[in-house]
């Protein structure tokens, strides 16, 4: 099986549930994740940064979800998260994707419309979706780095607009959510009233949420036992993020709680086996990590279990 875009997965799952779309940079993240989506029998979206493909680089990465797909069978779609101009998502059309993300959403409303329809224009003519941005989302996350000052909610008109302007397949909306472990001073508030608006004024239409992970607090502590200093972490509740899926968004971003997993993993098994300078010994269980919480994501917070 080859690798898919997002369309038909979106449309099975609207209103109903969400797609995991799952930051990779390595073989045992991606082991991992497709591990546990062939397991929960769900779709899934693997989606690399620009930071990703700079350190693993574009061949590599293609080769290895492209191995994911033989061995599991699973329809993959291979998503560039954050591209941040034309040259890149051009670059990732061209190398073999099949979506990509044009984050126009630092540029003027009108430039954003701009950059988003030229990437629109060039990915549809090969048969590739592409998501866009509208909003800021505050935090830090790879190339992504926006203070709270300069975040912006989405406005629900200017998204209806800016759908019919640009023709993309997706949006990415600001409404609380923040990229990073760092995420929010007191209670975190999602802003459910602006969802319900601009869903309904883009009826059926793919919304996306960024900066989704839950900060899962036992791999943050298990980081911290071992030598970590991670404070004050704190992301989106696994019911709000159950509860965006039934209302319009049709993917969910995890990039932050992959990395406690892995980090947690590592930094347990090398505190128990300070000798050990085998990779293999301690790659092995963050792999497993790795898995069993995105089994869990897949299930309990996205609940797309059994949508293939």
């Amino acid at each position: 099986m080859p690798l898919v875009t997002s369309t038909e997965m979106f449309k099975k799952v609207y209103g109903k549930c969400a797609v995991g779309a799952f930051n990779v940079n390595n073989m045992e993240i991606i082991q991992g994740i497709v591990d546990a989506a062939k397991e929960e029998n769900a779709p899934l979206i693997l989606q690399v940064s620009a930071g990703a493909r700079k350190y693993a680089k574009h061949i590599y990465l293609m080769k290895l979800v492209e191995a994911a797909v033989e061995d599991t069978g699973l329809p993959i779609c291979l998503h560039l998260d954050h591209g941040e101009d034309f040259e890149i998502c051009k670059s990732c059309v061209d190398g073999g994707f099949t979506s990509v993300m044009i984050d126009g959403s630092k540029f003027p409303f009108a430039e954003n419309i701009a950059v988003t329809k030229k990437v629109v224009e060039y990915a549809h003519a090969k048969g590739v979706v592409v998501e866009a941005e509208l909003g800021r989302l505050a935090g830090v996350e790879d190339a992504v780095n926006v203070s709270a000052k300069d975040s912006s909610y989405t406005d629900p008109e200017q998204a209806v607009e800016f759908v019919h302007k640009t023709g993309c397949d997706s949006l990415a909306i600001a409404i609380g959510t923040s990229h990073g472990a760092f995420k929010f001073r007191g209670e975190a508030k999602l802003d459910f009233a602006r969802l319900k608006t601009i869903a309904a004024l883009l009826p059926g239409f793919p919304l996306v949420l960024h900066g989704a992970s839950t900060v899962l607090p036992e791999f943050v502590a298990k980081c911290n036992q071992y030598g970590g200093e991670i404070k004050g972490a704190q992301g989106v509740p696994e019911e709000m993020l159950r509860m965006a899926g039934t209302m319009g968004v049709c993917k969910i971003n995890i990039d932050t709680d992959l990395r406690l997993a892995m980090t947690a993993s590592i930094r347990e098994y090398l505190a128990a086996n300070p000798a050990d300078f085998d990779p293999r010994k301690y790659l092995k269980p963050a792999r497993e990590a790795i898995k069993n919480m995105v089994k869990h994501k897949i299930r309990d917070v996205l609940n797309c279990s059994n949508q293939l």
